[in-house]
């Protein structure tokens, strides 16, 4: 990608690592973000920043050090900093940084129409509010938040990577009586995300969950809606595949590789090249370009996610999965927009308890997948219309299992945060009433 002008230090810094180390990388992120927050329907607090960092990775016969810092004229202290921690690594099996590709230029996920501005920010807030309108819940709190990045990478095997990111989050709460609602939206492009859906949806939810009834103990088909799906599925199904877990005995799925472990026509995989969706990108955190990697096909496990210090520790390649929370973090395993595929259906029209969201999946076990999370703002419903509200109650089973009872996947998807999903369909799952 191309090499711009106003980051060329990097090259200072890599010249200089040079000297004392073997290969040394340099991750540097600047951008630019707006925030503003409801408390009820005021703004409470908004913000602005410009955020700008540096991470440096060195690595000596397998010692990898890293230091970060948010000024970059201290690269040279911060450079000091990661070479002095790498001489007390442990040393790792180590086969180089990558090398240079050609990679177009493209960014997958930035907008340039974005005006990361207050004005922009108060504008999606009251869109949000408007909308809320239609039902008579109180809003408790929301938020508006936009930003934009430039992210840049290079290492002394001759990367010079640069790619424009940008993204806003919307959300907002609601309570009618004892009961809340809440909604949300994100993406990288201004046009994609809904304010009027976000608004009447968590009002809708905080409306109609109120007076809900009991409903007893027994197995019921359930529909998960995607962000139910997603909070058991990420919780526990995806960092099954982790290359890291996998080799250190803490996945289930560690001795799964080419059975079938759920049910036939169901894919799962990690698209990072699609057009507009928020985790899109051509190269991973380390340079390793990236490509569609098919975790589950047909129902089968077919790959484990691998970094590159895991894949040369374990005698394996990088899928291209590295993952950085932020400038001053290494690189870790993760995905970039791990995709639920398969034959897409209508849910039906047979009674369903269907759910919307569930409170506790963190608590769900990650290596055996047993759950048992409280169940909200779920109804009786045909397929995905709803009828009567019901109480509290609790949804118990296991993760893994639960995709063997898999009986039908919406036509449509939802992103939640990196995962893209449809809600679907299960049989006879357990639930606890109160």
């Amino acid at each position: 990608m191309r090499w711009w002008v106003a980051v060329a230090w990097i090259d200072e810094v890599i010249r200089e690592a040079e000297k004392t180390v073997d290969e040394v990388e340099v991750y540097s992120v600047e951008g630019r973000s707006v925030s503003a927050e409801l408390k009820q329907k005021k703004i409470n607090l908004a913000t602005i920043s410009e955020d700008v960092g540096i991470g440096i990775r060195t690595i000596r016969q397998g010692r990898i050090g890293s230091s970060s810092t948010n000024n970059p004229a201290d690269w040279k202290a911060c450079l000091k900093a990661a070479i002095a921690s790498g001489e007390l690594a442990t040393p790792h099996q180590w086969g180089g940084l990558p090398d240079p590709r050609p990679l177009p230029g493209a960014p997958l996920a930035f907008d340039p129409s974005m005006h990361v501005e207050p004005s922009v920010a108060r504008d999606f807030l009251a869109r949000m509010l408007s909308a809320a309108e239609e039902h008579e819940a109180d809003i408790t709190g929301g938020s508006a938040g936009l930003s934009t990045a430039t992210v840049t990478l290079a290492n002394s095997r001759g990367i010079r990577y640069t790619d424009k990111r940008s993204g806003i989050s919307l959300s907002l709460e609601a309570i009618h009586n004892q009961s809340t609602g809440y909604e949300f939206d994100h993406s990288s492009f201004v046009d994609e995300v809904d304010p009027e859906t976000v608004g009447e949806r968590a009002s809708f939810f905080a409306c109609e969950s109120a007076g809900g009834n009991d409903i007893p103990t027994g197995n019921y088909d359930v529909v998960l809606s995607p962000l139910a799906y997603a909070e058991l599925l990420g919780g526990v199904f995806i960092p099954a595949l982790n290359g890291r877990s996998v080799h250190a005995g803490r996945s289930r799925l560690a001795e799964s590789l080419g059975r079938e472990i759920m049910g036939p026509g169901i894919d799962m995989y990690d698209d990072p090249l699609l057009l507009h969706a928020s985790g899109s990108v051509r190269w991973d955190a380390e340079g390793t370009e990236t490509r569609r990697i098919d975790f589950v096909k047909d129902g089968i496990l077919k790959n484990f996610a691998y970094d590159l210090k895991t894949a040369y520790r374990y005698g394996k390649q990088s899928t291209g999965n590295a993952v950085r929370g932020n400038f001053g973090v290494l690189p870790s395993i993760g995905h970039h927009n791990f995709v639920v595929g398969g034959k897409r259906d209508a849910i039906g029209d047979e009674p369903v308890v269907y759910v919307h969201n569930v409170v506790g999946a963190h608590t769900a076990n990650p290596m055996s997948g047993e759950f048992s999370v409280e169940i909200s703002n779920s109804f009786h419903a045909n397929g995905e219309s709803f009828e009567t509200p019901i109480r509290s109650a609790m949804l118990s089973g296991n993760v893994f299992e639960m995709h063997k009872e898999v009986v039908g996947m919406s036509k449509k998807t939802r992103t939640i945060g990196s995962m893209i999903v449809p809600s679907i369909k299960l049989r006879d799952q357990q639930i606890i009433g109160w």
